[in-house]
């Protein structure tokens, strides 16, 4: 069934075109990225979001260019989506020179600082009180910038989650509280690690608004996260947002995904986001089958693109290990 909420107004079509293409962007990326790790090309673990793109691309493309965001362990589609350079974030993956760390950080400490990604965190939960801290910047120094502060629903369980909010709701800061429910806190169901129905109920605990939205649908959550950025940008104080979504691959490469049905797993890949979106556009004559071909290929290509910089690039030089660590 297509979205029947209005295409939203403060999104130009041009845009709306463009972030189907960041869609693929974000998939591609992250599944050459699996396909290398299975290879054994690709060190250390890694997080995919194969299936949760419209969480990222969606809530990021309501944002001014100032606006900053928090990232998350599984957090390339954020990355993407905030301007991010796939040639940087794949030679990072790579252990490249040229990568976002000079080959050092890997795929959970991914900063773009003049983007406005201010990073990824490799801690659960570790990314929201830096979210917090940021917007209190932004209202003590009358910035005029609004933080997206991303996270999981594990997260929503750390005392991290509560202390932020709190201190958010009882300063007004201007912050938006995005909360990635994919069904599973590493191998374990939401349902057996909280009580509540929805993430989303525990803003009324700290005085500030709380939605649930469709994860998958482009169209709900860009008309849901502008209002609440907006809404904050004024002034008014925080926002939660539960952007219920599905993540097709494992938590990271150590998954055998057993704890969930093929079943399940077959029923979320309907509700593609990608899919969804696509159809959305078609029916209200943005896009067409073929435009929608073009990009999607588009997209493919510069993800191959980023692959042959990487593989390209410099490993870093051993004079190197020490410089841009803390001691």
């Amino acid at each position: 069934m297509l979205n029947t909420l209005q295409l939203p107004s403060h999104i130009k079509e041009e845009k709306l075109v463009s972030l189907y293409k960041e869609l693929w962007l974000i998939r591609y990326f992250d599944e050459k990225v699996d396909q290398f790790f299975a290879k054994g090309m690709i060190h250390g673990t890694t997080h995919l979001c194969v299936g949760q793109e419209a969480s990222a691309a969606g809530s990021i493309a309501v944002l001014q260019t100032s606006d900053k965001i928090l990232s998350t362990h599984r957090g390339h589609g954020h990355c993407i989506s905030k301007e991010g350079d796939v040639n940087k974030m794949m030679a990072e993956l790579f252990g490249k020179e040229t990568g976002y760390c000079k080959g050092k950080g890997g795929s959970m400490h991914i900063a773009d600082v003049e983007k406005g990604n201010l990073g990824a965190n490799g801690i659960v939960g570790g990314g929201i009180p830096l979210a917090v801290g940021a917007a209190l910047t932004s209202k003590m120094k009358k910035q005029g910038y609004v933080v997206l502060c991303f996270f999981g629903d594990g997260a929503s369980n750390e005392g991290s989650f509560h202390e932020a909010l709190n201190l958010a709701a009882i300063w007004d800061l201007p912050v938006v509280f995005i909360c990635e429910n994919n069904q599973y806190g590493m191998s374990g169901p939401v349902k057996d690690m909280t009580r509540v129905q929805n993430i989303a109920d525990r803003a009324i605990a700290y005085g500030m608004p709380g939605k649930v939205v469709d994860g998958n649908d482009m169209i709900e959550i860009m008309n849901t996260v502008h209002e609440a950025v907006e809404n904050a940008r004024q002034g008014n104080g925080p926002a939660l947002i539960e952007m219920k979504t599905y993540r097709w691959k494992g938590h990271s490469k150590s998954d055998a995904k057993k704890y969930r049905t093929r079943e399940e797993e077959a029923e979320w890949k309907q509700k593609d986001c990608i899919k969804r979106f696509k159809e959305v556009l078609i029916e209200a004559n943005i896009l067409t089958e073929e435009d929608a071909k073009k990009l999607q290929q588009e997209a493919k290509q510069a993800i191959e693109e980023a692959v042959k910089f990487a593989e390209n690039s410099p490993e870093p030089p051993l004079s190197s290990l020490l410089e841009d660590v803390y001691a």
